[in-house]
């Protein structure tokens, strides 16, 4: 496979235009090329060595690692400076592949998506795809998704988040390290993904990204997105909207408790995040959409707390949610840890 790629670059990718693979149905198209290309190598290597499911892993590892040297070769000589275009596109191109043959070898999966942060500084064309569908990236963005609809980015993003974890991957963006599921959209102000998908109310999304871990901050130089949740929830006139209600529900799951920024309309101290509850949440506090033990009211409880405390210790060692299954439990305390809706 190496052999057939290094003479493709050299003989036919170099000749075609920088702007060619700018268009999806072109992407598709090479896509479509390298899966017959990576079907015939791969029966070739069977044809020599046997092992049927090894010879496909084996040439569609090679065919990454291939187009990732000719990626920073290309970016070397530019003075360690991506050429974009057709040359960055062929990433895109590859990451479909990688997912089309389900390649098993998480550090291979984990170098091209460093290639990729190296370049973009953002994963956003595997997150928008899965929040938004298909379409409406090109409208945010100015692209369009490489994969099929709506599901199928769901399960690719579900697909390189585990392979992120597995591979204990972190991404720098000049002040702290971000793990994958965190990375700021660039075309949704820098936000990541969570906060993202807690303003759309997408609860399957959400779900998703709650499983792997994805951090909820609650710090007081941004919006709280459980303060914006409710405050979309007020709006409805308590004929609130299933997939919100569902939104608070796994957040609720997600942190010991609500915690609210500072409003110098009502006192600081311990009544503060009381007050604040009762007087703007009055309504939905009554309907029952948030238990008093997670808002100030009563003491939250210790099974919440001891949950909240296992999964963070798992997140802290890149074992999300798979980590889970091995903990030595009865089968029905594991459920407590996950989030099954």
């Amino acid at each position: 496979m190496e052999t057939f790629m290094q003479n493709y670059f050299e003989t036919v990718f170099g000749d075609l235009g920088r702007d060619c693979l700018n268009d999806r149905l072109k992407r598709r198209e090479m896509v479509q090329y390298f899966s017959t290309a990576i079907t015939g190598c791969a029966r070739e290597f069977y044809a020599f060595f046997g092992g049927e499911n090894k010879s496909y892993e084996v040439t569609c590892r090679n065919f990454v690692r291939a187009t990732l040297r000719y990626h920073n070769d290309c970016k070397r000589r530019n003075n360690d400076v991506c050429l974009m275009g057709k040359y960055h596109n062929l990433l895109y191109v590859t990451m479909k592949l990688v997912f089309d043959w389900s390649l098993q070898d998480s550090g291979t999966v984990a170098a091209l998506l460093d290639e990729l942060y190296a370049c973009e500084s953002t994963f956003e064309r595997l997150f928008l795809g899965a929040i938004f569908g298909t379409s409406a990236p090109h409208f945010l963005a100015g692209w369009k998704s490489d994969f099929l609809d709506k599901e199928e980015n769901i399960h690719a993003l579900v697909f390189y988040l585990d392979h992120a974890t597995n591979s204990n991957s972190e991404y720098f963006d000049g002040r702290r390290n971000h793990r994958f599921i965190d990375v700021p959209l660039e075309s949704c102000g820098n936000a990541p993904p969570v906060r993202v998908v807690i303003q759309m109310g997408a609860a399957e999304v959400l779900m998703i990204l709650l499983r792997f871990g994805a951090r909820i901050a609650l710090d007081s130089s941004s919006s709280n997105p459980i303060e914006s949740l409710l405050e979309r929830l007020n709006e409805y006139n308590r004929k609130y909207p299933y997939e919100l209600v569902t939104c608070l529900k796994l957040v609720l799951r997600a942190v010991p408790s609500i915690f609210f920024l500072k409003d110098e309309r009502f006192s600081v101290g311990c009544n503060h995040q009381r007050k604040i509850m009762l007087e703007k949440y009055g309504d939905i506090l009554e309907d029952h959409l948030i238990p008093s033990s997670r808002c100030g009211l009563k003491p939250v409880e210790l099974k919440h707390l001891c949950r909240c405390k296992i999964r963070d210790t798992l997140w802290n060692n890149f074992q999300l949610p798979f980590g889970i299954q091995g903990l030595p439990l009865p089968e029905k305390m594991k459920k407590v840890f996950r989030f099954i809706g």
